[in-house]
């Protein structure tokens, strides 16, 4: 009961020195690709699920959008599964760093805005002044959308965070209420058991979802620029 609230979120280290790099690149072991003729039930699942999000997408973007579809489908999995696997017990997410998902972030945003002002630069210039503006609203009007440009990625990047530490940390109060509860009062603490479970199942779809969202949100801000 005395383990601090945020240790879970400090970022690990061996003998001093940090391993997040090794963290970052350990749900890259569980992707594995069969050689077999016939694939098994879990890597046939997982080629489906990629193609139908491939699909869904991608159908929207021009060829020359289509081109990220490697990029975008990396973003996913690698989301998703930091996220899942850091719902194991003593482990790390790397998802819960605003560095990190940051870091994923600004590049992802910046390639896109830069590939808009490379090949339609009118289209992309004339985002930051509407038609039909007064002309004493220029300047302000000017400002306002430049500063939501600029912003889309800090969005990105604090949603996946707080969406992902939340759960973490009403996962681990619930937790701690059920092991200090088990001693005092059974019925209440069996009750907060099965919260915690169904906290669980919910923290599953929230990993998925959020990994979903993140680049959904990316695959946007690319159709917009290309």
């Amino acid at each position: 009961m005395n383990e601090n609230l945020f240790s879970s979120f400090a970022t690990p280290t061996l003998m001093g020195l940090p391993i997040v790099i090794f963290i970052i690149f350990f749900p890259s072991i569980f992707l594995t690709k069969s050689n077999r003729f016939m694939n098994n039930r879990f890597l046939s699942s997982q080629s489906w699920l990629l193609q139908m999000i491939t699909k869904q997408m991608m159908l929207i973007h021009t060829p020359k959008g289509r081109s990220w579809t490697l990029m975008l489908m990396s973003l996913i999995i690698f989301i998703a599964s930091s996220n899942l696997l850091g719902l194991l017990p003593h482990t790390f997410t790397t998802t819960t760093q605003l560095s990190m998902n940051l870091g994923l972030a600004i590049p992802l945003w910046a390639g896109t805005v830069i590939l808009g002002f490379r090949h339609k630069t009118k289209m992309s210039l004339a985002h930051f002044l509407p038609t039909g503006t007064p002309i004493m609203l220029i300047p302000m009007l000017i400002i306002i959308e430049t500063i939501s440009l600029l912003i889309q990625p800090m969005a990105l990047a604090v949603r996946l965070t707080a969406n992902i530490t939340a759960g973490h940390l009403l996962m681990h109060l619930i937790g701690s209420a059920t092991m200090a509860l088990t001693s005092i009062n059974t019925p209440i603490a069996l009750i907060t058991f099965i919260i915690l479970i169904l906290l669980t199942i919910l923290e599953l779809a929230v990993a998925l979802i959020q990994a979903y969202v993140f680049t959904l949100l990316v695959s946007l801000y690319l159709h917009e620029n290309s």
